[in-house]
Formats: C-alpha cells, structure tokens, sequence
C-alpha cells in the first residue's frame, strides 16, 4: 500500500475518534434538566395555552417560571418572591414586563394567560410589531386564582 491510500484511512479513523468523543460535549452544552432548559425533565409543563410549554422551580422560597415556545425555545424566565418580580436574562427578556419595571407601556396588554397559579400569571399579548410581550403579576383575582389552578 502506498503512502497516500494509508492517509486516507488514518484520516478518516482521526475524524471518526473525534467525532465520538465530541459527542459528549455536545450533549453536555445542551442541558435537559434546571433553568434554561428546552425540554427539562425535572419539571412539569403547566402551561394553560396551546402553542406555549410553561415549567416551575421552587428554590429557598423562590420561584422561577420559564415560558417556552412550541419548539421548546426559551421565550421569556422570571423570578418572583413575595411579589417582587426578577426577569431572568434568558430568551428575549426585554418582552418580560414585570410590577417592578416601572414601565407605563402603550403596547396591548391583552392577551392569554399562559401560567397562572395561587399568586402568580403570566400573559403572553401579540404586538402589532410582531413580537409578543410577556407579563408576570401578581394573581389579584382571588377567586379565579384558587379555582383556576395549573
């Protein structure tokens, strides 16, 4: 066998370790657990709106609820303790609007409620820009809030 036929396979077999061993790295980057994930397995989708998968975390007396969209892309995260309302930088967290950003927007605030349980809801209002803007609140309606539940 001559020198160029031996490179060919040895470069192939090269290619083919490293692709077996990137692998893993790759799954690594894409969690599938926690915050952030598209698919996360540690927690149930409770979303209230089709189109929409919604999931919660409890953590030392705070929750997180990430909104994903239909092909499990991170939309919009939010923390909220106490009725303090943190908007978490994932997704596209400048359509997050929360009690605590002050904003007095004159975009449309009406919309379907995607999350909503004993304290928290989340709507999500299509804007004539194209884009959709989240909300995270306060649930005020005490009825609707306790009978409603996800």
């Amino acid at each position: 066998m001559n020198r160029k036929g031996f490179a060919v396979p040895a470069a192939l077999l090269v290619g083919l370790m490293a692709i077996t061993l990137a692998g893993p790295a790759v799954a690594q980057q894409q969690p599938n657990t926690g915050l952030g994930s598209a698919w996360p397995t540690d927690a149930t989708d409770v979303s209230r709106a089709p189109g929409y998968h919604v999931y919660t975390w409890t953590n030392s007396g705070v929750k997180y609820i990430q909104v994903n969209d239909y092909a499990g892309n991170v939309l919009v995260a939010v923390a909220t303790a106490n009725g303090v309302f943190l908007p978490l930088p994932m997704g596209n967290a400048k359509n997050l609007q929360t009690p605590q950003d002050g904003s007095s927007s004159t975009t449309s605030t009406t919309g379907v409620t995607v999350y909503q349980d004993g304290s928290v809801q989340v709507t999500a209002a299509p804007q004539t820009s194209g884009t959709m803007l989240f909300q995270a609140a306060p649930c005020t309606d005490p009825v609707e809030c306790t009978t409603h539940l996800n």
